[in-house]
């Protein structure tokens, strides 16, 4: 940690390491606060948004104020995603996703419903309030179903083509969107199972392993964490492999996330070792994993969030990026809900999905999460679901969606 004069400004870099404990206390505290705070308690509001948020409205203060700009080491942000996504993957037995089939059909759908819904709402707004139509595509599918990733991915696209400012809005309406996501998505769960008198319980599913659920699990022990430590860590490198060779394929305008190989690849472990066991996974230390990873990563981006880029929207936009939460709100409730069968199960995915359709699959994690948490009850077909469709799938029909809108539009 030091502090210097950067271009006239006073600047602290926090390291590595003070990063890490600066969100492991930023993390605790928000579940302490949660606990504290019997409305943020009621709502859902997920323990890593709280505390993120408690740091960036800080950071943003002391900038603003002039008095000193800080800037953060996230180096472990990326370890803590993929550890996070390889553990999702260890729950994609397919059995299980099989059993669900309905579900997943009917989550993906909504998905892909999802992605060219935002580009034409943010096309027709942007036409109507006289924006240039591809800040509209910036300001929907690029920005909201996909994230920061993608707005650094098709901002400078769009910028090649003419469209001045396109990466800045792309990536300010993504920082709107993880905000709001963050925010909404466990209250829209919560909300739809108090309306609805829903009794927070889900369907038997006869196929899920009995080690999955058995009270009898073999104990904790340091050596069975170290050795699922060692399995997590073996699929981190090996997304990180598959990423990199997929690279090399040039294959145009696609890339394969890192967390997304490490995800399939445990995915394919999980389903082969149903079969042979070559290990024996106790799915409550990948549970823990998962949580830890979870909550270091989201904590991480939310407090290192430049919220001061929101105050640089243009009104226009703005007002695009308020009717696409809107639309989602509307969609969400009035049909995703529905169609997943108005049960436990669909409250706490239509959650996730509200989370999700803003900010990115780690936020439908966190708001489902928050979700059972307040119910006691986990959703395993939601947490299997969610993040595949959400991460994965959806790019089957967002990517091209987004490239032909850019490419009428520019």
């Amino acid at each position: 940690m030091n502090i210097e004069m950067v271009d006239g400004v006073r600047t602290m870099t926090i390291d590595m390491i003070a990063t890490t404990a600066l969100a492991g206390v930023l993390l605790m505290l928000g579940y302490f606060i949660r606990g504290k705070v019997s409305l943020l308690e009621r709502l859902c509001i997920p323990a890593p948004v709280i505390g993120g948020f408690i740091c960036t409205l800080i950071v943003w203060a002391l900038r603003a104020s002039g008095t000193i700009e800080i800037t953060m080491d996230t180096t472990l942000q990326l370890p803590f995603m993929l550890a996070f996504f390889t553990c999702v993957g260890f729950g994609g037995s397919f059995k299980l996703l099989k059993n669900g089939g309905r579900l997943l059909i009917v989550f993906l759908g909504a998905c892909w419903a999802l992605a060219i819904i935002q580009n034409v709402v943010g096309v027709s707004l942007a036409k109507v309030l006289g924006v240039n139509p591809v800040l509209g595509v910036m300001a929907g599918t690029v920005s909201l179903v996909g994230g920061h990733g993608n707005a650094a991915a098709f901002g400078p696209v769009a910028e090649e083509l003419g469209v001045t400012g396109a990466t800045t809005v792309a990536v300010a309406a993504a920082t709107f969107g993880l905000v709001v996501g963050s925010l909404v998505g466990g209250p829209v769960g919560n909300y739809l199972i108090k309306k609805n008198h829903i009794k927070a319980e889900v369907q038997e599913d006869p196929v899920v392993e009995k080690s999955e659920q058995s009270p009898s699990q073999s104990a904790f022990t340091s050596k069975s964490f170290l050795a699922h430590l060692t399995i997590v860590f073996v699929f981190m490198f090996g997304g990180i492999l598959v990423s990199n060779w997929v690279t090399t394929l040039g294959i145009k305008n696609f890339a394969l996330p890192s967390y997304v190989g490490a995800m399939f690849l445990a995915i394919g472990f999980r389903n082969l070792n149903d079969k042979h066991e070559v290990f024996k996974l106790d799915f409550k230390v990948t549970d823990l994993i998962l949580d830890v990873g979870l909550g270091f990563f989201l904590t991480m981006a939310i407090m290192t969030l430049k919220v001061w880029e929101l105050v640089d929207l243009a009104g226009p936009l703005l007002i695009i990026l308020l009717i696409q939460f809107l639309v989602l709100l509307i969609f969400s409730v009035f049909v995703v809900f529905p169609l997943l069968g108005k049960n436990y199960d669909g409250a706490v995915m239509t959650g996730g999905f509200t989370g999700w359709g803003m900010g990115i699959a780690a936020t439908a994690v966190v708001c489902m999460s928050a979700i059972c948490e307040k119910y006691k009850v986990r959703s395993t077909k939601a947490f299997l679901i969610a993040p595949l469709c959400g991460a994965v799938f959806v790019d089957v029909v967002a990517i091209p969606t987004i490239i032909f809108f850019i490419t009428k539009f520019a």
